[in-house]
Order: C-alpha cells, then sequence, then structure tokens
C-alpha cells in the first residue's frame, strides 16, 4: 500500500508521496514512488505512482522512450516535445497500455490484476499548470477548481483536511502544510503507509524547481508538525462540551426530537415486530 497527494492552487503545485511497499506481513520494503522530469526554462513533470510496483516501475521506464506515432505528425511525441500537458499525459497513458499489452495476460494468468494509478503534473512554457490523474486503462481526469487535489493509494484517512483546507487560492506554503498533515493522518492510521517521504514543491510559471525534500523521522519541521497537530487536535477536542444525557444545564442539547425522523424503535419482547 502506498498514499500520494497532489495540490494545484494558483500558486503552484504540490506533490507528496511515501516510500513504504508491502508485499507480506514480514516483507516490507522502501521503494520511492515519485519521480521528476525537468528541462529548466521549458518544462517541468512529476509522475507519482500506486499499485503493483512491478507495473508502475515498467512504466515509468517505459515512459522515457514512449513515442506516440499520429497520422499528419513529422515527429512522433514524446514527453520531451509534447507542446501541452495534456499531450504529455495522453503519452503517460500510451506508456501504461503498452505494458498492460506486454505483461497483463502473464499476470492474470498468475491470478494478479492490472492495477496501477497514477498522478502527473506540471507546466510547460506557454501553457499553465495542469495536473491528472491516470487510471490502469491508460484513461485519465484533469484537476480543476472544484477539485484541486488528487490523491491515489490509502486515501481516505488524509482526505477530510484537504477537503477543509484546500481551494484554489490556497497560498503555496500552506498547500505544503495541508499535504503533510493528510500525510501525518495516513501514517497515523495505517501501517502500510511509511516514511521516508518525497516531496516536491513548484511555483508557478518557474519551469523548474530546487524544492526538493527526503523527510524521514529525524526531519525537525515533519517532527513539529506531527506533534503540533496531535496536540491542537486534543485541545479542540477537549474544548469542546461533552453531551449531555440527564437533563444538564446547556445551551446546546444534544438529545432533542429530530423534525423529520422518528426516534429508533425499541424491541422489547419476542412478539413485538419492527415494521
Amino acid at each position: 500500500m502506498t498514499y500520494c497527494v497532489a495540490v494545484k492552487t494558483r500558486a503552484g503545485l504540490v506533490f507528496l508521496s511515501d516510500s513504504r511497499t508491502n508485499a507480506g506481513l514480514d516483507q516490507i520494503s522502501t521503494f520511492r514512488k515519485m519521480i521528476v522530469y525537468e528541462k529548466s526554462g521549458d518544462r517541468f513533470m512529476a509522475l507519482l505512482s500506486a499499485g503493483n510496483l512491478s507495473i508502475s516501475q515498467s512504466v515509468r521506464e517505459v515512459l522515457q522512450i514512449e513515442k506516440l506515432v499520429e497520422p499528419g505528425q513529422d515527429e512522433p511525441l514524446t514527453i520531451w516535445n509534447a507542446k501541452s500537458m495534456f499531450d504529455a499525459t495522453r503519452v503517460l497513458g500510451a506508456a501504461v497500455r503498452r505494458v498492460y499489452e506486454r505483461d497483463a495476460a502473464a499476470l492474470r494468468a498468475s491470478g494478479v490484476e492490472f492495477n496501477v494509478s497514477m498522478i502527473f503534473g506540471g507546466q510547460i512554457g506557454g501553457e499553465g499548470m495542469r495536473l491528472f490523474q491516470v487510471y490502469s486503462p491508460g484513461n485519465f481526469i484533469e484537476a480543476t477548481d472544484e477539485t484541486p487535489y488528487f490523491q491515489i493509494g490509502e486515501s481516505k484517512y488524509g482526505k477530510p483536511v484537504l477537503d477543509r483546507v484546500i481551494t484554489p487560492n490556497t497560498p503555496l506554503d500552506e498547500a505544503a502544510k495541508c499535504a503533510l498533515v493528510s500525510m501525518d493522518s495516513t501514517l497515523k492510521s495505517n501501517l502500510s503507509v511509511g516514511l521516508p517521504l518525497d516531496m516536491v514543491v513548484y511555483q508557478a510559471g518557474s519551469l523548474q524547481t530546487d524544492r526538493i525534500m527526503c523527510i524521514d523521522e529525524h526531519n525537525p519541521y515533519f517532527k513539529m508538525l506531527r506533534t503540533s497537530w496531535g496536540d491542537k487536535l486534543r485541545q479542540m477536542f477537549d474544548s469542546i462540551e461533552d453531551p449531555m444525557w440527564n437533563g444538564g444545564a446547556t445551551d446546546i442539547p444534544l438529545m432533542v426530537a429530530s423534525q423529520r425522523n422518528a426516534l429508533l424503535k425499541k424491541i422489547t419482547t419476542p412478539e413485538e415486530k419492527l415494521i
């Protein structure tokens, strides 16, 4: 299992991935799930992957050399000459399908389904930043103002804070902080996601980045964030009034009649029926 998240705001992009791969209770390994493609001043792209490790590694290798040939086009399309992130993502989709054609039947014969999911985003000179989620068949969707982030892998634990914080106008530093809180929530609740983390932060229009981090258990900022988030959550929880069950004085009662629904019916004898 893994957890990867990417956030797109008007200020830039944030990519964050863990590095744990679990092939059984006694076979836990570290494999990086992120790769950056950059030609400074021309294009910046980042790829995150989850699912079957052998498939995702194959896709990454094929993507380096994948060429999409189309009628009427003089030069085959690659991630290095694509004029838009949409076209670069089409090349990635073609790489996924190439690996499927090569490996899917053999995997299925061994009882293994072809399972890979990817996040691919960045910016190519001449257009704005774009962020895509790519599925096992090679098809994809694009992030929008209504959905400015994507998650793959073990996503449920880290989703609530993203929903509450991330908007298209979120500053880049806040987006990075929110992604780290999202990852910390996942690390806390799922042992199949683990350190170290890879993080890349990209500022809109720069077409390159030096904000590349490997975060382990000794990282001072991440240690502070984990401690502070846990402490503040506990303080906030403790500041909320407990529910009153026995008529205690309160301005915010819990035991009030629902305006639309009846109370749950109790069955008190063997002869009673629910309906």
